[in-house]
């Protein structure tokens, strides 16, 4: 009975164990910017004011963020936006991202976000535009497990992404990206979207 309880406290163990080594390392989404580059050791500063440091993967890739029109939302692009929701379930947008066609796809689906505290992020196809008045949009978005309209206000920023360059990343410059702490603490990162001309990346 001894010998039965402690080999099944074995594969219990062994079970945990083979769990923690299959999950997913956490992530954490900065937006800040660059103090300093050093190689690749990117020194940030979010906008909270805290003080990051990324090690760089050796082919990392920078992407330009650019504004876009409100004309660049239309039926059949693929575009992600960041709602705030409202009581009487209305979602209107913070900011668009309007996708290259390469990346149609990306994250679809409709989930909690980080950019303001209660908002959420949707990434779709628009199946329908309309006016909304005031210079407004109104846009129907379709994903995999459903569809939302959503109100896109005249004055909120609308983006897209293009090939950028890593002599972006200069003191100074406005950037989002996504990295993967790793087990002893360190953050890493692939991929740096860096604001055009300026721009703060809006996502």
């Amino acid at each position: 009975m001894r010998y039965a309880a402690s080999l099944v406290f074995c594969l219990l163990l062994f079970v945990c164990e083979s769990a923690l080594a299959q999950a997913p390392a956490p992530t954490l989404r900065i937006r800040g910017d660059v103090v300093a580059l050093d190689g690749l050791n990117l020194q940030v500063k979010s906008r909270s004011g805290e003080s990051l440091a990324v090690k760089l993967a050796d082919n990392y890739v920078v992407t330009a963020v650019v504004k876009v029109d409100m004309s660049a939302i239309k039926p059949g692009a693929f575009v992600g936006t960041a709602t705030m929701p409202h009581s009487d379930g209305t979602l209107t947008s913070l900011e668009v991202l309007v996708f290259p066609e390469s990346m149609r796809g990306s994250n679809e689906g409709h989930y909690p976000w980080d950019l303001k505290p209660g908002s959420m992020m949707t990434n779709a196809t628009v199946a329908d535009v309309a006016g909304a008045g005031q210079g407004a949009r109104r846009m129907t978005l379709k994903y995999k497990d459903g569809e939302k309209t959503i109100v896109v206000p005249e004055d909120i920023p609308i983006v897209t992404f293009e090939p950028g360059d890593k002599a972006m990343l200069v003191p100074g410059a406005h950037i989002l990206l996504t990295a993967t702490r790793q087990a002893d603490g360190s953050l890493t990162a692939s991929r740096v979207a860096v604001g055009k001309n300026g721009l703060v990346p809006p996502m």
